[in-house]
């Protein structure tokens, strides 16, 4: 997708963090914007940020009900047509030990950070083949897709399994010779709302009750405030990666040593690499 003015995009969790930084990226290419988040007053300060010509759709969505998805696919075509680049970027974080996580933390974290993907690529995927038109896909994952990171098991599991969704959906389109490019998003670290995820939480997800759950939570949050690279930035790498229909987009070029590190203790059989030691 070389050119992106008049084409028309829809991003999920954009009332903030990398999802308002797409909308902000993609309206300054001149595209029609669909916008979608849990949070309707997310999604008015991220329109308030747009030039006041800037056409654009707010869609309150909770990614984890199908039926919303597919409501928000609906209204984007009715409003502006066939989508040519979606964003699956809506997700949640917890942290602590995996055997004291809860079950309804487990369900809100897959919900939302795999299953919002899964039902994203159910609802517009089609169409985007149908249309014949140059498409493009772009699942947030993290570096956490390629990781196993202590304290956070629910997160790594929920994002190996965007990274793998989305090296299959790749190849799949490949085989049907379909005119539709899939990019996976694996940052490490950057300041944007994800650590502040507790605000989020369902009443029925109890937090995970054991006491590293409060030390990981300190230093996800540390880490997060600490990150180089902004959530800007994120935006115009990934951009360029869309337009260069690159698959693999890692703004954090460091991180590549803790996946070589850990691919390596695979090949070799070796007990797991630990990316924090």
């Amino acid at each position: 997708m070389q050119e992106l003015k008049g084409k028309t995009t829809v991003i999920t969790g954009a009332g903030s963090g990398f999802g308002r930084e797409f909308a902000l990226a993609c309206a300054a290419e001149g595209m029609n914007l669909v916008l979608a988040d849990l949070k309707h007053e997310g999604l008015e300060a991220t329109a308030a940020l747009l030039d006041a010509d800037t056409p654009v759709l707010l869609k309150t969505c909770d990614v984890a009900k199908p039926e919303q998805v597919e409501a928000l696919a609906t209204a984007a075509r009715e409003r502006f047509g066939n989508v040519h680049l979606l964003f699956n970027n809506a997700g949640v974080a917890v942290t602590g030990p995996v055997w004291t996580a809860t079950l309804e933390e487990w369900r809100w974290v897959m919900d939302v950070n795999l299953m919002g993907v899964v039902h994203g690529l159910r609802s517009f995927t089609q169409a985007m083949i149908d249309s014949g038109e140059a498409c493009h896909i772009v699942n947030t994952a993290s570096a956490a897709g390629h990781l196993s990171v202590p304290g956070s098991s629910i997160y790594c599991v929920s994002k190996h399994g965007v990274v793998t969704l989305s090296e299959c959906l790749h190849h799949e389109l490949g085989m049907l010779k379909a005119n539709v490019g899939v990019s996976v998003l694996c940052p490490a670290f950057v300041p944007t709302g994800i650590a502040d995820s507790e605000n989020l939480r369902p009443q029925d997800a109890p937090k995970n009750p054991h006491p590293m759950t409060k030390s990981s939570d300190a230093m996800t949050k540390q880490a997060v405030a600490s990150g180089r690279l902004s959530a800007a930035d994120v935006a115009r790498i990934t951009l360029d990666a869309v337009k260069a229909k690159r698959f693999y987009v890692f703004p954090h070029q460091k991180i590549k040593a803790s996946i070589e590190g850990r691919l390596q203790h695979i090949l070799d059989e070796r007990t797991p690499h630990n990316s924090l030691a």
